[in-house]
């Protein structure tokens, strides 16, 4: 078997201890708070950012990894391993597919650059994947060809706090903000081949829990889904709930909680809660 160097990015949600064991290197994106840059899961832990989000969530921002932090990844690896497999966050949203590639071209180091089209759970569960297949001796090219179907069989819905954050952060004008406040919307967001895109607005705020619960119950329903994850962005005890109400309608499914990666809680908010899974 040949050695393989897994790269990823923060946005994968993978904890350190998993990283650490399974050659998988994570470039940390940035996360701006109150005028000070930290890196994800390096400066501060996710729980610290969104206390720090509470407080001073005006003006948040993110920023990728430098291209640079690419090409020294690369340069190392390539003295270490024989090639490396790499899945990255949504290339819709941020540019470390493409610093990805370039990179891997620039230094002529052998890299299977994936665009996960999605983010957090659904892409670390990816990665998760293909390790395993990795670590049961598939052949290597069918570990690749199956890693790249991936993207097509995952979800993820996000139920954002409020409009609030969503305009500290840039993502929808002030006016917009005012406006839905007035009406009291509440968003549902979703992917769609790498975008987020607007999956549903309601009225009342109880709505939009049963909204999240009704696209659990479609997709249960048509896939028989084994495994879930519910994302909060620094509420967990309302993520025990949720996970206690879908664990008793849908038993076989695993149901998993994760904090919301910090570059997605910048935009949509503390309180935010979230739910994706990744098909067999």
């Amino acid at each position: 078997m040949k050695k393989i160097a897994w790269i990823t990015d923060s946005s994968s949600g993978l904890s350190k201890e998993f990283a650490e064991e399974n050659d998988v290197f994570v470039l940390p994106l940035n996360v701006i708070v109150n005028g000070q840059s930290y890196k994800e899961d390096v400066d501060l832990s996710k729980d610290e950012f969104y206390e720090l989000l509470k407080e001073h969530g005006e003006g948040a921002k993110t920023s990728q990894p430098a291209y640079g932090d690419f090409v020294t990844l690369y340069e190392k690896l390539k003295q270490e391993y024989e090639f490396g497999i790499a899945i990255h966050a949504s290339s819709q949203l941020t540019g470390t597919y493409q610093s990805s590639v370039s990179a891997s071209e620039m230094v002529d180091f052998p890299v299977e650059v994936i665009d996960s089209k999605i983010g957090d759970y659904a892409l670390g569960k990816m990665i998760i994947n293909g390790i395993n297949m990795v670590n049961e001796r598939m052949d290597i090219q069918h570990v690749i060809s199956t890693l790249r179907t991936y993207p097509d069989l995952a979800q993820m819905y996000l139920m954002p706090q409020s409009f609030e954050q969503m305009r500290k952060s840039g993502r929808v004008s002030t006016t917009q903000s005012i406006f839905a406040s007035l009406l009291s919307i509440h968003l549902i967001l979703g992917f769609d081949n790498g975008n987020v895109i607007v999956k549903d607005k309601v009225r009342i705020k109880k709505r939009a829990k049963q909204k999240m619960f009704q696209l659990i119950d479609e997709a249960m329903n048509k896939y028989q889904l084994k495994e879930l994850c519910i994302l909060h962005a620094g509420v967990i005890e309302q993520a025990q709930q949720w996970k206690e109400e879908i664990e008793k309608k849908h038993q076989a499914v695993k149901v998993k909680i994760q904090t919301l990666v910090p570059v997605a809680g910048v935009h949509t908010g503390h309180g935010t809660l979230c739910v994706s899974w990744l098909r067999d």
